[in-house]
């Protein structure tokens, strides 16, 4: 089930020349338990397609459904919608996270001690209870993200839009930012992810989504989309020196060596490279494979040269 549907939106400004055409003819769907990652440079589209997605400006031409419902015209579908910004925007920092989260929970429909039963839920969840009563702004910024994204999911929403949520994290925060995300999509919720941290972006999307000039120029699973630019060599480290019998019939196949490092351009080529390797310990076997990273660059300098 799609608990996202975007078609064919458009959206331009008001310029004294001409109008501003920030997207054009865009659409995105996310199902449930998927995250899509959705990608692009700054001013290629992205925010303005997502304030459409969210209700916040009206799209001047196509739809957004949210589980069926039009953000712009049904208030309740804004209700399935739940949101993390990037930066400080999310919470009041001079309010306790119990405070923030019976707050918010008021303001988008649940009665008081339904919010504040479910903000002691999510309190237990994130690991926040000893912090309850203390104030935003005395908490670290990992234990910060982790209380908007329980702020976020305190109405129990079925799409969830995450602006940068790993940015100024430490490791551990990381981490733990990454596992709730991943869970948080497992429950059956569609995730909108956005972030210029595109190994972030590689590990947890299931799509990805690259916008430029307000264009969708891919939209792939992730895995696939990697796999279709990783080559077809492979480096192979040993543990010892090899022979001179050895180096000479991996170089007749069109290997290389350099030290204890042996490259094969052909997957083709591998098996018998390995049959000549017999008995030298192999240390590491690995595929070169194309990151989310070069992919992205990649897509826009072709985007730039059309």
């Amino acid at each position: 089930m799609n608990i996202l549907e975007a078609h064919h939106l458009r959206k331009a400004y008001p310029d004294r020349k001409k109008p501003t055409v920030a997207v054009q003819d865009v659409s995105l769907s996310i199902a449930s338990r998927e995250v899509l990652a959705f990608l692009g440079p700054n001013g290629a589209g992205k925010t303005t397609t997502i304030k459409m997605i969210a209700g916040l400006i009206l799209p001047d031409a196509g739809q957004v459904r949210i589980v069926g419902r039009d953000p712009h015209r049904d208030p309740w579908a804004l209700r399935s919608i739940g949101a993390v910004l990037e930066g400080n925007r999310n919470v009041y920092w001079r309010l306790t996270p119990q405070e923030n989260l019976e707050y918010f929970g008021v303001l988008r429909g649940l009665s008081r001690k339904v919010a504040r039963q479910r903000g002691k839920e999510l309190l237990e969840r994130f690991d926040l209870v000893e912090k309850r009563r203390a104030l935003v702004q005395t908490l670290s910024r990992g234990m910060q993200q982790k209380l908007a994204i329980a702020v976020a999911l305190i109405h129990d929403p079925q799409l969830l839009l995450l602006d940068e949520p790993t940015l100024g994290l430490d490791v551990e925060a990381t981490q733990a930012v990454k596992q709730l995300v991943r869970e948080i999509a497992q429950e059956g919720r569609a995730i909108l992810l956005t972030t210029h941290q595109l190994d972030i972006a590689e590990e947890l999307s299931d799509r990805v989504a690259i916008i430029n000039r307000g264009e969708i120029v891919v939209e792939e699973p992730t895995a696939e989309l990697i796999r279709q630019f990783s080559g077809t060599a492979y480096t192979i480290e040993l543990a010892e020196n090899l022979t001179p019998t050895q180096i000479s019939k991996i170089e007749a196949l069109g290997g290389t060596m350099d030290d204890r490092f042996v490259y094969v351009r052909d997957s083709q080529l591998l098996y018998p490279v390995l049959d000549i390797l017999k008995p030298a310990a192999i240390v590491r076997l690995e595929r070169d494979e194309a990151n989310l990273t070069e992919i992205f660059l990649k897509f826009l300098r072709q985007s730039k040269a059309a």
